[in-house]
């Protein structure tokens, strides 16, 4: 659900034969080359596609929909006549992507002292009446290629199965396959557990990956594409983490919350969720490769252009949808260029003045988008060191950077900035030989691996013994996101994240009514998580720099929804096992935890 719905305004120029698109999209480059090539069977340069300002999106913007090509034809039929559409809240929720809905079986194999040696997974997953852009890589590459999450399980094994049914399509969903597959292996933790008696912190303790063994692949081949090529876990330290949030938590006085929960008629659980996100969806060669789902490469791009007047234009190739890529972006380039933020611009979202890109989705802004700038930055900067020397009259190679300043070693008061050189090069009255005006660089980036976030999360809830209703009394983060650019911005994604896999655990679901209707389409029938069901969400850090890019980042948009259904999932079913309960499926109502409770109780209220 995001704020925004989804919308468009098609317009066809009949004097040029061109048509344009206005579109709530995570992609606009990757529209215009599917409605290009595979729909509308016109060359690439006669579609433009402008996206600004979405309104949130969290995957679902990310596919090509019906109505961008109507809207488009429609203005043709209409001679040129501009054509809008746009999507009502039960249309969003009848006819835009859903997300998740696999049914899983699951088997573990493991030893007496704790190790787990394998897991075997069968899941059936749902695409809908209708197969969505990319939806068979979800529950496949994102999904069972992670299934064996931080942990050192040697055998895995996962078969998937594609089930068409009534439903709407579904496709990517913050996350898009890592919750499901945290959920997965987050719950074979707790009741591999206490099928042998062991403490749910001290089994993932036993099974971490350890620190030494990094870059790591697994050896079932999770990590090979079809054709070979390879990723690896890059890095990672996953016990200080967890210990954080134990300690948080008040997990270790476990049992002394647990008598006074019952004291008041409750029973209270501790959920421990123990993620591996990998982030980026990428390098190109890995995710493009037949049969992984996608058929896509995955690299950025970015143009930095620095005017005469001193103003640094960043265009880029990703596309923001309220995550604030443009403070982000602009604390980036203005450290490698030494510019204050006020004087750089950040432009996106419009196929005709960026260069192309493949959007944002799959946290891979800051990872593999940013990296582009950054490459883009260097050229600026190596261009600008270059002409300053002239300027100087100095070697090259005497020429060191300061911020924004080009200073001649050994010489401090003999220096340009950054400004004074691209006034004197747009102008280029004075270029030396071979050097072509203007400071306008152009950079692409594949990275060579993704980046794999991790973190603990802890929820704390109690179930009321009367009504079955589930309540969350604490909630402790503690997420490795790598190097922060801008921490505020980072806790906030976490926050809308761990909300959004809250209400999956607990009240969030689809409901088909026997004919095939949808019976939650609105607001009214759809239990949309409030602020005031939640407590005040305590997040902390470790910090383990990612190698795989110059600035160290991982990626942080997914994180919360990947870990928060697990530990809400685990912590309610913790609550349930003084009655002998195992497992009790999502979503975690009042109704299904009260029915279980029955069950167990033999019926007796």
């Amino acid at each position: 659900n995001p704020m925004e719905t989804r919308g468009d305004i098609g317009w066809y120029n009949p004097g040029t034969d061109e048509y344009t698109i206005w579109m709530s999209s995570q992609t606009p480059h990757i529209q215009r080359l599917l409605l290009a090539a595979f729909v509308m069977g016109v060359p690439e340069h006669k579609i433009r596609c402008i996206s600004p300002d979405v309104g949130g999106a969290f995957g679902t913007k990310i596919f090509t929909y019906a109505d961008y090509v109507l809207v488009l034809l429609a203005s043709k039929r209409l001679g040129g006549r501009a054509v809008k559409w746009i999507e009502g809240r039960r249309e969003n929720y009848q006819s835009t992507i859903h997300g998740r809905d696999h049914i899983t079986y699951l088997e573990v194999a493991g030893k007496r002292d704790g190790e787990i040696t394998g897991l075997r997974v069968k899941t059936y997953a749902n695409l809908g009446g209708r197969l969505s852009t990319i939806g068979p890589g979800i529950p496949t590459t994102l999904y069972a290629r992670v299934l064996s999450g931080c942990y050192l399980i040697p055998n895995v094994f996962a078969e998937v199965v594609g089930v068409y049914t009534n439903t709407v399509f579904v496709d990517a969903y913050r996350g898009a396959g890592r919750p499901e597959a945290t959920y997965v292996v987050e719950r074979a933790m707790d009741l591999f557990a206490d099928e042998i008696g062991m403490d749910h912190a001290a089994i993932r303790r036993r099974n971490f990956i350890p620190p030494d063994q990094f870059p790591y692949e697994n050896p079932s081949g999770l990590g090979t594409a079809s054709g070979g090529a390879k990723i690896y876990i890059d890095s990672g330290n996953y016990e200080p983490a967890l210990n954080r949030a134990l300690v948080m938590s008040g997990y270790l006085d476990g049992e002394a919350a647990r008598a006074g929960a019952r004291k008041r008629g409750k029973y209270l659980g501790f959920g421990l969720s123990s993620y591996l996100e990998v982030c980026g969806v990428a390098p190109s060669k890995w995710i493009g490769a037949v049969g992984e789902g996608w058929g896509a490469a995955m690299w950025e791009s970015s143009n930095i252009k620095v005017h005469l007047t001193g103003k640094v234009v960043v265009t880029m190739g990703t596309q923001p949808q309220g995550q604030g890529h443009e403070t982000t972006y602009a604390q980036v380039v203005g450290h490698e260029l030494g510019v204050p933020m006020e004087d750089i611009v950040i432009q996106h979202s419009d196929t005709q003045g960026t260069p192309f890109g493949y959007g944002s989705y799959g946290s891979r802004t800051s990872s593999v988008g940013m990296t582009a700038a950054i490459k883009a930055a260097a050229k600026i900067r190596e261009k600008a060191r270059r002409y300053a020397a002239h300027m100087l009259e100095a070697s090259p190679d005497d020429i060191e950077v300061e911020g924004a300043e080009y200073r001649v070693k050994g010489s401090p008061d003999k220096k340009k900035t950054l400004q004074e050189i691209a006034f004197a090069l747009d102008l280029a009255f004075d270029a030396p030989e071979g050097m072509e005006p203007y400071l306008d660089e152009t950079a692409y980036y594949d990275t060579p691996n993704c980046t794999w976030p991790f973190g603990t999360h802890v929820a704390v809830v109690e179930i009321d013994e009367a009504t079955g209703q589930v309540d969350l009394v604490k909630y402790v983060a503690v997420d490795d996101v790598g190097n922060k650019i801008n921490p505020m911005i980072v806790d906030g994604q976490l926050h809308g994240g761990i909300a959004q896999g809250v209400g999956q655990a607990l009240w969030e679901g689809a409901v088909y009514g026997d004919d095939g209707q949808l019976l939650s389409g609105s607001m009214l029938d759809y239990a949309l998580p409030r602020a005031s069901w939640f407590p005040p969400l305590e997040l902390d850090e470790t910090v383990t720099p990612s190698p795989v890019n110059p600035i160290g980042v991982k990626g942080v948009g997914e994180a919360g929804a990947i870990a928060s259904t697990a530990a809400v999932a685990n912590a309610v079913n913790d609550a349930l096992r003084p009655l002998g309960i195992r497992h009790v499926d999502m979503p975690l109502t009042p109704q299904a935890v009260w029915k279980a409770m029955q069950a167990a109780k033999g019926g007796r209220a």
